[in-house]
């Protein structure tokens, strides 16, 4: 049965805005571009501009194969969501944890390291840990599985409607990205350097909680599949 132009209009529309709705609220550019930057310190704009352009780059084929083979990779592994968010979660708590903890030495180190970057070594550093886990971590890998998972339709008209919607939302979300990262120093100029080396420090410390709330998402949901079946 053929199936109309409106009804495939309609189906792409909704996978573009359930994918917007779903993932760019959890990757959260707004948040994570002060973190970019501090990471980046002392590095020139063309290097900050190359690195953004690579983490969006990154990010949507992240989440691109996240949602269409992330829940077969698991499967023919044999890994679990809930154990990919304890150890995303363990990294992500791990760095953010370096940053809140960093001293003026350690800070002074790692711009002269930052300022040394060529576009080379940019290339290299550019997917971790700036893209996974800081930009897009396991929360939004395993909201990504669950949009693939939702994709799928019996009809195949519907099923690539969706999957253009998807795409469609995923290259939306890479450009706010790259904006967010591109502009980062521009966003915090008004706060001044006090303002802008305590918002660095505030969103390090929510960036470790967020890392404890992951970890703890994955080992509570672990934690029930154990009750459950020691009450079988």
């Amino acid at each position: 049965m053929s199936i109309d132009a409106a009804t495939l209009a309609f189906a792409l529309g909704r996978s573009f805005l359930f994918v917007l709705a779903a993932i760019l609220p959890i990757l959260n550019p707004a948040a994570t571009a002060p973190v970019f930057l501090a990471m980046t310190e002392g590095a020139d704009d063309a290097t900050r501009a190359l690195l953004a352009r690579r983490i969006a780059r990154n990010m949507f084929v992240l989440m691109l194969g996240s949602m269409l083979v992330g829940s077969y990779v698991l499967d023919f592994f044999g890994i679990s969501l809930p154990i990919v968010r304890v150890g995303g979660g363990l990294i992500v708590a791990a760095t953010a944890w370096r940053m809140v903890t960093a001293t003026s030495e350690t800070v002074a180190t790692h711009t002269e390291l930052a300022g040394a970057f060529t576009p080379e070594q940019a290339q290299r550093q550019a997917f971790y840990p700036l893209t996974f886990p800081i930009s897009c971590g396991p929360g939004s890998i395993a909201a990504a599985i669950t949009v693939g998972v939702w994709l799928h339709d019996a009809s195949p008209g519907i099923l690539l409607a969706r999957m253009a919607g998807a795409v469609a939302g995923l290259l939306v979300t890479g450009v706010v990205m790259y904006i967010a990262f591109r502009y980062a120093r521009k966003m915090l100029k008004p706060l001044g350097e006090a303002g802008a080396i305590v918002f660095l420090r505030l969103s390090s410390f929510i960036l470790l909680c967020i890392g404890v709330q992951i970890v703890w998402d994955g080992a509570s949901q672990l934690l029930r599949e154990v009750l459950a079946a020691s009450q079988r």
